[in-house]
């Protein structure tokens, strides 16, 4: 699981809520929440904004576990 996707189930807000607030389809959203597209750099600030979390805790990548 990446960041987008676990920050969207911490902040309880579904892909199909946020496709709807960042003005995309549900498919790039989807795209972005697998971690197969990367969303631009304005796009993923908007992202941390709607989830209302420092953008720099989407970049960190998971732990690594054992």
């Amino acid at each position: 699981m990446n960041r987008i996707k676990e920050a969207l189930i911490e902040a309880g807000i579904s892909q199909t809520e946020l496709a709807k607030r960042l003005g995309k389809g549900f498919n790039m959203v989807n795209l972005y929440a697998t971690n197969k597209v990367q969303p631009p750099i304005p796009v993923l600030y908007r992202i941390a904004e709607i989830l209302n979390v420092d953008v720099r805790t989407l970049l960190v990548p998971n732990e690594i576990k054992k």
